[in-house]
């Protein structure tokens, strides 16, 4: 599914590109990160018009965190787009979990979506998730007995919420060795959590 990922990204032969690979356009990637997409609210508004243009479902820009936070960068996006009668399709979003207990993740997770959708009307898409620590210390990744048991349950959970049209974990390849969001390692090999996600 193509991503227009920064402003950069937003040129004529991109978005026709995305007009070829199907109905969808995910956009601008964690804009209130400065190593992300990097982008004022105002930035992100003047260019819309030209991703309206394409005709293609659009998601809203993913923010990292606090996507319901009123006054967030989300929250703000989206009055602007109201004021402007511009279209968003549906609502994207980040979550990651700093806590490794199950059932609290889980609780967390869905604590989180329910704030989403009743904030805005458009459904939600969870384009990023996984339990991973981003402190001070971090990151921290949990065991992959406790990544395996969240998937286990986050997808119980989310197939059973229906504003929830789809959702993806983060699963960059694993590591050798050592704790990841990694659904697989190199041969390949699936991990607990690969192994819990093709179960689930």
């Amino acid at each position: 599914m193509p991503i227009v990922r920064t402003a950069a990204n937003v040129t004529p032969v991109a978005l026709v590109q995305a007009e070829q690979s199907g109905p969808i356009l995910l956009t601008f990637n964690e804009p209130d990160i400065n190593t992300q997409a990097n982008m004022t609210v105002g930035d992100a508004l003047s260019i819309w018009p030209r991703l309206m243009a394409t005709k293609l479902q659009l998601a809203s820009p993913a923010v990292a965190t606090g996507a319901a936070t009123p006054g967030g960068w989300l929250d703000r996006f989206m009055k602007g787009v109201a004021q402007r009668h511009y279209r968003v399709n549906f609502i994207a979003i980040h979550w990651y979990g700093a806590d490794f207990q199950t059932d609290a993740a889980v609780t967390q997770l869905k604590s989180y979506l329910d704030s989403v959708h009743h904030r805005y009307d458009p459904p939600v898409w969870l384009t990023e998730y996984a339990l991973i620590d981003f402190g001070a210390a971090g990151p921290v990744y949990p065991t992959g007995a406790e990544q395996a048991a969240f998937v286990t349950a986050s997808v119980r959970m989310l197939d059973n919420l229906a504003f929830v049209k789809r959702y993806a974990w983060f699963a960059l390849p694993a590591a050798s060795s050592g704790p990841s969001t990694g659904l697989y390692t190199s041969g390949p090999r699936a991990t607990a959590a690969g192994l819990a996600f093709a179960r689930a």
